[in-house]
């Protein structure tokens, strides 16, 4: 079985000075890999087939038969890395965390240890007969999530 690691050394050595970096990779038992990229703009179709036949030149097919794909994280999947958290900061998105309860907010930061959301909640507040909409501001642990994607409204 190919060693991912070696695979995802190759595409950080092939991607540096670039705006793109390595989000994932697995490998199956059947040697089926795949790598997954992302940048701070956009990944074009033309520098993943580059990025393919760069880490398929280093790997010896004699060895070892592979299918590599190379592919970018699409709009909507779940977010793998720090830098993927930074590049949305300011944006909506969707988290569902360890306990189940799935929030839509605003991330307002991201760090090693976690995410600052900000949300609109239904709260009693004091001397008002009913309940007023009050925006929270929350830190969650990574932890805390199980996922969070970048959340798109088409209205």
């Amino acid at each position: 079985m190919i060693d991912t690691e070696k695979i995802i050394e190759a595409a950080t050595t092939h991607l540096e000075g670039t705006d793109m970096f390595v989000v994932g990779c697995t490998a199956s038992p059947a040697n089926e890999i795949e790598l997954t990229i992302d940048s701070d703009t956009s990944v074009s179709i033309e520098t993943c087939v580059t990025l393919n036949r760069a880490i398929e030149a280093q790997l010896d097919r004699e060895t070892e038969d592979f299918a590599l794909t190379v592919m970018s994280a699409g709009i909507g999947s779940e977010l793998r890395c720090l830098r993927q958290y930074r590049k949305i900061v300011g944006r909506p998105v969707e988290v569902l965390l360890a306990s189940g309860i799935k929030i839509l907010a605003k991330l307002d930061a991201a760090d090693e240890e976690g995410i600052t959301l900000s949300y609109d909640e239904k709260q009693a507040v004091e001397g008002k007969k009913r309940k007023q909409t009050v925006t929270v501001v929350r830190r969650y642990g990574f932890d805390e999530i199980k996922y969070t994607k970048e959340y798109l409204d088409f209205k």
